[in-house]
């Protein structure tokens, strides 16, 4: 069995192995940064064994942020398995990072276990004190977050949408905020939709059937705010361990993760930088914080409601924010988004929201380095 370590740079393969954690640990934990909360480490183990193997098989896993910020810090991916080929790419243009991997034809059983270690610690905006020094955006970077993509227009009925939700609305936040309430008031957690959704936005709207799960209610956020020129991104990941926030629902049920994905967004304010939101997992606890189907009005949805416009609890995996995603090497259509493993055969594309049958595993664990 091989066995490789990458550093997170996708630019190197590092004859000295796995980056050292407890000295980015260390790093982490003595960076002047903003946010106060205590650093976290977690080790999550990806594997993947590939059923009925046709011809060359090929894999694609999403990997943890590729940027370091203020509130995630990626140590070090490993891997180990029998792949012919293995290697880290990195998506131009996204926070984004994958591990690709093939085998030659005939190979019996392809596996690959992939270990990812990294730090979180949660994130707030502190609305009565701003920081003064805001990390400077290029413009060419926020024009990205702008601009419309095939499941999220800026046009037509979205760009309606959003000019009647934002009306007398002043300012980036403001906007945001707008529209942040209005999917709270006018969407629903729908348990009947396959993983996270597809985040077909004007579907939606025409329709008017706002029901979904994370990657629909996130993508409208996106929509909405990028039509009226509020620059946004949703955010793909997987929720690692259970939240200390008190709502059941928010967090991993064990560390078995398999189906533990969950997709945020995030806005630019010109003041603030980047802002968490995550009006999705308010819908969530209204309809699964015990004893389920919470009203508008009960106090957790109300605190959930008012926390999660600017913070996210970071008990959470961030992959990327990567859109409408070429699998390099692959050969079949674009993905939506990065936030699930993905494999090809011969006979085509397997079903990556059926992990029994792909098949695969994602297990979490809290760590100390």
């Amino acid at each position: 069995m091989d066995r490789r370590s990458f550093l997170k740079s996708t630019t190197a393969i590092s004859a000295a192995g796995v980056l050292c954690s407890a000295s980015g640990l260390a790093r982490a934990q003595n960076a002047p940064w903003t946010n106060a909360s205590r650093w976290r480490s977690f080790e999550v183990t990806t594997r993947i064994e590939v059923t009925k193997p046709d011809g060359v098989t090929r894999v694609w896993l999403p990997l943890p942020f590729a940027a370091d910020t203020d509130w995630f810090k990626t140590f070090n991916n490993s891997w180990s398995g029998n792949a012919a080929n293995a290697k880290l790419v990195r998506l131009s243009n996204y926070n984004a990072v994958l591990m690709y991997a093939d085998w030659q034809a005939r190979t019996e059983q392809p596996a690959i276990e992939v270990v990812s270690r990294f730090a979180t610690r949660d994130r707030a905006i502190d609305w009565a004190n701003p920081a003064k020094q805001v990390e400077p955006v290029e413009k060419a970077v926020l024009a990205r977050y702008l601009e419309p993509t095939e499941h999220v227009p800026t046009d037509g009925i979205v760009r309606d949408t959003a000019l009647k939700i934002t009306k007398g609305a002043r300012g980036d936040v403001e906007k945001a905020r707008a529209i942040y309430e209005w999917i709270v008031d006018n969407t629903f957690r729908d348990p009947k939709t396959r993983g996270c959704g597809v985040g077909d936005i004007k579907a939606m709207l025409e329709t008017g059937n706002l029901g979904g799960k994370c990657a629909d209610l996130s993508a409208l956020f996106v929509g909405l705010a990028r039509a009226v020129g509020v620059p946004a991104r949703d955010v793909y990941g997987v929720r690692v361990v259970p939240s200390q926030w008190g709502y059941k629902s928010l967090g991993a049920g064990s560390s078995d993760i398999t189906r533990a994905q969950h997709c945020r967004a995030e806005f630019h304010s010109a003041a603030l930088g980047w802002v968490p939101v995550d009006p999705a997992d308010v819908r969530k606890v209204m309809l699964e914080e015990p004893p389920g189907n919470l009203s508008v009005g009960n106090d957790k949805v109300r605190l959930a409601r008012a926390k999660l416009f600017g913070a996210w609890e970071m008990n959470w995996l961030a992959y990327n924010d990567a859109q409408e995603v070429s699998l390099p090497s692959g050969s079949g259509d674009k993905i939506g988004f990065l936030m699930y493993p993905q494999c090809e055969t011969a006979a085509g594309r397997k079903d990556s929201l059926d992990p029994d049958h792909f098949k695969y595993q994602i297990s979490a664990r809290e760590i100390t380095l």
